[in-house]
């Protein structure tokens, strides 16, 4: 008797988080996949790079029309479109209409097509709010977003839009998750002792691609998906060691360079609850540099050693906290500082 492959739908494919679970997926080739994503060149240039055995379906998961189209006769969706800080948070519109109104449109395309579906939810620490003081987190702590962060209200109205729908569900509630990090204002918005609990993007990948396989043991709960205790230094310490690896030198930012509070991130004490179930931990703080430091170009790296200050000074010249500082702008102090 030839068992049934499940049908796996999967949106955001084309980030950091989607294209390690696109990879995965491939590789177990037990799955029928159907991607989901936004069509513009760099989403048409990263799925150019496998070699097909997907399905590739292209919409705006925020017209309801475009997600009727992939939500028929599905058994398990991964769900990761997104819009992502620092756009979240400059656009908190168009944030609510991709990260809550797509949502509500899957939501009720999957009720009326997949009404069994499996669906797997990748929501953010940053519900948290900020944690400096308080590191230790677990998922029955309160939700507070720090002041001014729109990608965590997305994240938490969506949340409570998955646990009133009537499918089956599970949240997974992201760590600092560590890969192609672009440089960003966002930066300088962590204050240097915050705890930060990292996870590679092939963890996490492996966390929902196995959470396929488990969802008795998932459904209707909330989990916290983090690298565990040998994933976890201060910012400070991750500054520290990702300035040596590039060839930045030492790490000697002016005071008031970085926020003093209004941020996110720490511990998750009960992270090792979702691990115990999926078993995705491979991945530690070495095995993350170790593989940061070989993707860095020696010439490229050479040549920042010697041009370190100006790389500095430029750096320095997109951080709002360094800059409300020197301009004396009270409210933006009052947002960074205490």
């Amino acid at each position: 008797m030839i068992e049934h492959k499940k049908n796996v739908l999967l949106t955001g494919a084309s980030g950091t988080v989607g294209f390690e679970v696109l990879q995965q997926l491939l590789d177990k080739n037990i799955y029928n996949v159907t991607v989901f994503d936004i069509e513009n060149k760099r989403t048409k240039k990263k799925f150019s790079l496998l070699k097909g055995g997907f399905e590739l379906v292209y919409g705006d998961i925020s017209n309801i029309s475009d997600v009727e189209k992939v939500t028929k006769n599905k058994d398990a969706v991964i769900h990761l479109a997104a819009i992502i800080p620092p756009f979240a948070d400059e656009n908190p519109l168009l944030a609510h209409k991709i990260n809550v109104g797509g949502t509500q449109n899957l939501i009720k395309s999957l009720e009326k097509n997949s009404p069994n579906a499996f669906l797997l939810y990748s929501s953010s620490i940053s519900v948290y709010g900020d944690r400096l003081l308080t590191p230790d987190i677990t998922i029955h702590d309160a939700l507070q977003p720090s002041e001014g962060d729109e990608y965590a209200k997305t994240k938490i109205e969506t949340e409570k839009l998955i646990q009133d729908s009537k499918l089956n569900w599970s949240i997974f509630r992201l760590a600092a998750i560590m890969g192609n990090h672009k440089i960003s204002k966002i930066m300088f918005h962590m204050p240097l002792e915050t705890r930060v609990e990292i996870c590679t993007p092939e963890d996490t990948a492996r966390a929902f691609v196995n959470g396929i396989e488990k969802q008795e043991a998932l459904n209707k709960q909330i989990f916290n998906l983090g690298g565990g205790e040998n994933c976890r230094l201060s910012y400070r310490e991750l500054l520290q060691k990702s300035f040596e690896i590039f060839g930045l030198g030492a790490f000697n930012f002016p005071e008031k360079a970085f926020a003093e509070k209004n941020f996110h991130c720490g511990n998750y004490v009960d992270g090792d609850a979702l691990d115990a179930i999926l078993h995705f931990r491979q991945n530690d703080l070495q095995d993350y540099f170790a593989k940061v430091e070989k993707g860095v170009n020696p010439v490229v790296k050479g040549l920042t050693k010697m041009a370190n200050p100006i790389v500095k000074r430029k750096l320095l010249s997109i951080s709002e906290p360094y800059n409300a500082f020197q301009k004396k702008d009270k409210a933006m102090m009052q947002h960074f500082f205490n």
